[in-house]
């Protein structure tokens, strides 16, 4: 990557990139609370799109809202941005928890991931099996194909603690019964959570605060790869498995280069190179604050990281140009 590139990535990283997720939280915010979970998810992701083609980058979406003949905006393989800049594979989800917006719960975002082009996984929009801790820890001290059991008797022996001292995030979903009661039966607590798992794999990276220390289950390939690329920049562990389980969902796979189905995904394989990731509150959360409106200003929390420079930035602003969102 030439100096040049370098130099525009380290723009986007300090504002542009910022606008991008800032303005689909502001959107989605305003129909916070309202029971639509379709119509916040398209403010959202017509705010986003128009930010994205702001950016002098040539830009591709690898991981989106679903696929071409799926999604009106922001699909997979859609390209976005100027084309004045370097070429850049995108992550995104315009409104992480549609459901927790609808309901004004805590912990809805708008997220965003590039990387350098060829950088990010690209893949169809599936489930993906997943299980994600926080940085201080051996590296390969988790595996996807262990029992649930196995995996927290060894993070608890690395965290020098017992099982029972541990809390495991959980999407609360019918298909995640039998891995609920695994947990349980080693010993650990569960905090279930109804939608956003990439905040709930961000959250395993300050226990402490969060109260979180590992995530399971099968969640959307999306928010994967959404976490994975927030993980390489402030540390942890994670893997990833894509769901496919069907003739026609391989085949999908297969055209986008998969060539085994099975393969099982490190943190690295998600989203190698330098990757850059930000997310703005749309809903109160442990990590970000929502979106607040009032005295005619907006205020905003968002939290922007970069994984070459380990970077975390914390960015509070107060929007006074509020046409600018309208």
């Amino acid at each position: 990557m030439s100096d040049k590139q370098k130099s525009v990535l380290d723009r986007i990283l300090t504002l542009e990139i910022v606008r991008v997720t800032e303005a689909a939280a502001v959107a989605a915010a305003r129909l916070r609370g309202q029971g639509d979970e379709k119509s916040a998810d398209q403010v959202a992701v017509d705010a986003m799109r128009s930010e994205l083609n702001r950016l002098p980058i040539d830009g591709k979406v690898v991981i989106g809202e679903g696929e071409r003949d799926e999604a009106p905006m922001l699909y997979i393989g859609e390209e976005v941005g100027t084309k004045d800049g370097p070429k850049v594979d995108i992550a995104l989800d315009p409104l992480e928890g549609t459901t927790i917006c609808a309901k004004n719960q805590p912990n809805s975002l708008a997220v965003i991931a590039l990387a350098e082009g060829g950088s990010l996984l690209y893949a169809p929009d599936v489930y993906m099996d997943k299980i994600a801790i926080g940085p201080g820890y051996p590296e390969g001290l988790i595996d996807l194909d262990a029992k649930p059991g196995d995996n927290l008797a060894r993070l608890a022996e690395a965290k020098g603690c017992k099982v029972n001292e541990l809390t495991a995030c959980i999407l609360d979903r019918p298909r995640h019964a039998e891995l609920i009661a695994a947990v349980r039966k080693a010993g650990a607590a569960i905090r279930l959570i109804g939608d956003g798992d990439v905040a709930g794999v961000i959250h395993t990276t300050d226990p402490d605060e969060t109260g979180i220390d590992i995530y399971f289950g099968t969640g959307g390939a999306p928010e994967g790869v959404l976490a994975a690329a927030a993980l390489r920049c402030i540390g942890g562990q994670m893997q990833g498995r894509l769901l496919l389980d069907t003739p026609e969902k391989v085949e999908r796979a297969s055209k986008m280069g998969i060539a085994d189905p099975n393969k099982k995904y490190s943190m690295i394989e998600m989203a190698q190179g330098d990757v850059l990731f930000a997310a703005t509150g749309v809903t109160d959360g442990n990590m970000l604050s929502g979106v607040k409106f009032g005295n005619g200003e907006i205020h905003t929390h968002t939290v922007v990281m970069r994984s070459a420079s380990g970077t975390v930035r914390e960015i509070r602003a107060r929007h006074q140009n509020i046409a600018k969102f309208n």
